[in-house]
């Protein structure tokens, strides 16, 4: 196993953050002293306890059945570095302005305090797990934020194995691989392992542990028992509706044409591989579980699992991410715990990722939260989960220099390219759940385009969306 490391900062004692992390009812009552925060890259809602029904994913479920599943997470942006940065900076992209995979976050960052870097100022070890910002490189990464920050690649057994690039070379990330080799010849099983081990050993200090898996991120590689796991024929597609095409050229981004050319056997081996990425991951997290049980810790570790943003598997014809379609800006968020209220349960409350911080900081009685967060603490959710959250959610994207801005309520979408002078669009996602018939050009609906284009530009983040 290969892995490089950075260990930052020294060890503050337990003496100088137990009053401020303890809850009142004394010592013996169960609280939720460390964080467990999960990321995993790419990850839709192939799971099952979001009711797919072929992707097996038994230790998500669990967790899902320790505490709450959100049905109604959204990102801000829907690709890895804007989403990222975004929710642990608690500031949408169009106040970081990191919009694409290229800008780092600290050319930005200037005296924000992000998410670990708070929780670490609060007397919390934190470490760094595999991804979590974007990349290893340390001007995408918040160094004051980790005590300790770890990255590991898969070994040379881990690289072979059978395979193919589904688009001939034309997209190098278009590949799979059944791979030689165990959990531990591949990166995430790296991460599991030094996880385990840390939450396994003595803490002097609560702890925040942030562990980024990468899979299901392409290229898709796993070892071959995930892949055995998903006959092809079991692998279905989804059917679209007939002589359907995007409403602009610029709906979906220019990869189109090369999934244009996809055959049934590409798309099922596509699915096939992203399936057996997700059932990898759900076995890390599984060791993960495990190892807080052994350790007695899970009665006291608030568990955060979620994707960084949404994915397309063939809805629109489209294989991946970076839309402000629903399948592209939702993902599964789960949250386990004792500031959970209730157990096994589901919640339609609505948030945005960009929540994500002041929730925690809440739950935690952060001290010294920044007060310029953009996001909005719905820990009353968490605690009460069949309380309602936000009314609507938004999200922009980018094709080149145009933005396309979208704003979701509990009956539309409606969405945005250039402040509408390049197009527009509006789902009823009641009737059209998946997207596919834009209603906005439609007279019948003309009242309702007036309506969601109010609320799309009465937000102070829209005049700012095209920086």
């Amino acid at each position: 196993m290969r892995h490089y490391w950075i260990v930052l900062g020294l060890v503050i004692s337990l003496s100088g953050c137990t009053g401020q992390n303890e809850k009142s009812g004394g010592a013996s009552e169960l609280t939720d002293k460390n964080l467990l925060f999960i990321v995993v890259d790419d990850l839709t809602k192939t799971l099952g306890c979001y009711d797919h029904p072929v992707v097996k994913t038994p230790n998500i479920d669990h967790l899902a059945e320790m505490g709450i599943q959100f049905n109604h997470a959204y990102c801000n942006f829907a690709v890895c570095n804007p989403s990222r940065s975004s929710f642990l900076t608690g500031m949408t992209p169009e106040t970081t302005t990191i919009q694409d995979n290229r800008v780092a976050l600290q050319s930005v960052i200037g005296d924000w305090v992000s998410l670990p870097a708070l929780f670490k100022q609060n007397g919390f070890y934190t470490m760094s797990l595999g991804k979590i910002f974007h990349g290893r490189d340390p001007k995408h990464n918040d160094m004051k934020g980790w005590d300790e920050l770890y990255g590991y690649r898969a070994t040379e057994t881990g690289k072979k194995g059978e395979g193919r690039n589904l688009t001939d070379g034309v997209l190098k990330w278009c590949h799979w691989l059944a791979a030689e080799g165990d959990d531990e010849d591949q990166a995430d099983g790296q991460i599991a392992k030094k996880a385990v081990e840390f939450i396994k050993s003595d803490h002097e200090q609560p702890f925040f542990l942030a562990v980024g898996f990468h899979k299901p991120h392409d290229p898709f590689i796993a070892p071959k028992k995930y892949f055995d796991m998903y006959p092809l024929e079991e692998c279905n597609p989804p059917i679209l509706p007939d002589g359907w095409e995007p409403p602009y050229g610029f709906t979906l981004p220019g990869e189109t044409r090369e999934f244009n050319k996809f055959t049934d056997q590409e798309r099922r081996e596509f699915l096939r591989s992203y399936y057996a990425c997700s059932s990898f991951m759900d076995a890390q997290v599984g060791k993960l579980l495990d190892a807080l049980k052994e350790s007695g810790q899970l009665d006291n570790t608030l568990i955060v699992f979620f994707g960084d943003h949404g994915y397309h598997l063939g809805e629109h014809n489209w294989w991946n991410k970076v839309t402000i379609f629903e399948k592209g800006t939702t993902a599964p968020f789960i949250v386990a715990g004792q500031s959970a209220g209730e157990k096994g349960v589901e919640s339609d409350a609505m948030f945005e990722f960009i929540d994500i911080y002041p929730t925690l900081a809440e739950l935690f009685d952060l001290k010294n939260t920044p007060e310029y967060l953009e996001g909005k603490s719905f820990a009353n959710v968490i605690q009460n989960p069949s309380e309602s959250f936000r009314t609507e959610v938004r999200a922009i994207t980018r094709r080149g220099e145009m933005t396309g801005s979208t704003v979701k309520n509990s009956k539309w979408r409606y969405s945005e390219w250039d402040e509408g002078r390049e197009g527009r669009e509006l789902y009823d996602q009641l009737r059209d759940p998946i997207e596919y018939n834009n209603l906005a050009e439609d007279p019948e609906y003309a009242e309702v385009v007036k309506e969601m284009k109010v609320l799309l530009h009465n937000d102070p983040r829209f005049s700012n969306s095209n920086k």
